[in-house]
C-alpha cells in the first residue's frame, strides 16, 4: 500500500492506515531526520482520540499516551523515538521490550535500531519526501 500526501492531507491518510493495519500491535516508522515520522505519528494519534499533547520523545525514549478504546474502556499508545539507542541491549534495559510485546498499539521511530527485538508481525512503514508532499509505503509483515 502508498499513499502520497500534502500535511493537509495527513488524517485521512492516517485514518485510512488504520483501517488496514491491527489495532494493537507494532508500527515501525522508517525514514531519514525530517522526513515526517513524528508528524505522521501525531496524526494517528489524533485519529485514535487522543486529546493529550503529542510530542517526539527524543529524550525520554517512550512517551505513553491514552485514548477511549473498545467499548469505551481507556486504551494506550507507546511512541517510541529510539534515535538515541545504542543497540538493542540498551534498548531492553530501557524497557522497550515492555512496550512492544504489551498488546498496546505501539508507534516506533528509527526502529533499524532494534530489529532483533520487534514482533514478527511489525507492519513497516517508510515516510519519504516527494516535494512538498510526503509517500507512504506500508509493508505488512512477511511481505
Amino acid at each position: 500500500m502508498e499513499w502520497l500526501f500534502s500535511l493537509d492531507e495527513i488524517d485521512r491518510v492516517a485514518s485510512e492506515l488504520l483501517k488496514r493495519v491491527p489495532p494493537e500491535g507494532v508500527l515501525a516508522f522508517y525514514g531519514a531526520m525530517g522526513a515526517g515520522k513524528t508528524t505522521f505519528i501525531k496524526a494517528i494519534c489524533r485519529e485514535k482520540g487522543v486529546r493529550e499533547v503529542t510530542s517526539s520523545p527524543t529524550f525520554s525514549l517512550i512517551n505513553e499516551y491514552r485514548y477511549p478504546g473498545p467499548e469505551g474502556r481507556p486504551a494506550r499508545i507507546f511512541h517510541l523515538d529510539l534515535y538515541r539507542i545504542r543497540d538493542e541491549e540498551e534498548a531492553v534495559q530501557a524497557g522497550i521490550e515492555d512496550c512492544l510485546y504489551s498488546r498496546s498499539l505501539c508507534l516506533v521511530e528509527w526502529p533499524e535500531r532494534i530489529p532483533g527485538l520487534l514482533p514478527a508481525d511489525t507492519v513497516h512503514l517508510e515516510l519519504r519526501p516527494e516535494g512538498d508532499r510526503r509517500k507512504l509505503t506500508c509493508k505488512p509483515s512477511g511481505a
